[in-house]
């Protein structure tokens, strides 16, 4: 069983596909695989109740647009499933604080307070962010996950899930058991990364975006203002440090993509053709997508019921493993 958690702060967009959203969907073929909405880990950074509620909504809807099957998976949001919260209460208590001392969001907030001269290192960190990796690893641990897709950046969440349980095992595995999850790094996820409209890597705190489900005017304006060298027109190129090549060569078909690299090397193909090209190919693309996507983003949508059955499936996980922790700790007889 695989687990992939998805947290909504921002709009979806081309890097998150490439980066996390399609190699997570491609597992389907070889595990059984639940996905859920970290709604409650957005809650650190995002203090607007109605963005909050747009990025839920807008995550939900791109996973199933874009190929999950809530049928064939489990798909819920975290806030739906409270076992998760009293678990997490319950393995905070057996969690030592140097371990969270260790964690890596913190260690960068005190890093980023230590360059800015702040006399608080703890300036601007709450305890949802200090404690948040107590709950991702209640995340993995309740739903009995095995594996764990993650970047290399990300291992230390799964290693902090196998510590924390193995923690609570050894005070209480006489009674009952987590089970120990790995980190399951997908093959090529090093090479997945997408630069943004300025060539840096795609990411929403660089402002370099390109959101998935743009409509047709605002794609078109992004795509025509990813950064370009001044190479004329009629003089050779080097495709692979175009970034709009780069996003080109993701989403174009290996014929296209070798046609244009030829025409960028021998010369007479200017950066504009090549960007008209991305944009044509990622229009047609996203037409249906789009249609799609905002069908279920709708407020009253079918989305809502995906979601509740969902949750339901992940309590169904999720309470036989609560239950045998009060068991464990002596809540429950």
């Amino acid at each position: 069983m695989s687990l992939t958690g998805i947290k909504p702060t921002g709009e979806p967009h081309l890097g998150n596909y490439i980066g996390a959203i399609r190699p997570a969907l491609e597992l389907t073929a070889t595990y059984e695989s639940i996905y859920f909405i970290a709604d409650y880990h957005a809650l650190t950074s995002i203090r607007d109740r109605a963005q909050f509620a747009t990025y839920t909504r807008s995550v939900a809807a791109t996973w199933i647009t874009l190929g999950l099957d809530p049928e064939q998976t489990i798909f819920y949001k975290q806030s739906d499933v409270p076992e998760i919260f009293e678990l997490t209460w319950i393995l905070s208590c057996v969690t030592g604080k140097g371990l969270m001392n260790r964690a890596h969001a913190y260690k960068a907030a005190r890093d980023r307070n230590a360059e800015s001269g702040a006399a608080d290192l703890d300036a601007g960190v709450n305890m949802g962010l200090f404690n948040y990796p107590i709950l991702m690893a209640v995340d993995i641990l309740i739903m009995g996950s095995d594996v764990v897709p993650v970047g290399q950046d990300q291992v230390q969440h799964v290693e902090y899930a196998a510590d924390i349980a193995g923690s609570f095992n050894h005070l209480f595995g006489s009674e009952y058991s987590l089970k120990i999850p790995t980190a399951l790094i997908p093959a090529g996820t090093g090479a997945r990364t997408m630069p943004g409209t300025d060539g840096r890597k795609m990411s929403k705190s660089y402002g370099n975006t390109i959101p998935l489900f743009a409509p047709p005017s605002r794609l078109r304006k992004l795509v025509r203002g990813i950064v370009s060298d001044s190479t004329p027109v009629e003089e050779p190129k080097d495709p692979d440090s175009s970034a709009a090549f780069q996003i080109y060569e993701n989403f174009a078909t290996p014929d296209d993509v070798k046609d244009m690299r030829v025409r960028l090397e021998q010369g007479g193909t200017g950066w504009g053709e090549l960007k008209n090209a991305l944009y044509e190919t990622l229009e047609a693309w996203l037409t249906p997508l789009r249609a799609r996507y905002d069908e279920l983003v709708a407020p009253g949508s079918e989305l809502d019921a995906i979601l509740a059955a969902g949750a339901e499936k992940a309590r169904d996980r999720a309470r036989p493993v609560l239950a045998g922790a009060r068991r464990a700790i002596g809540v429950d007889s």
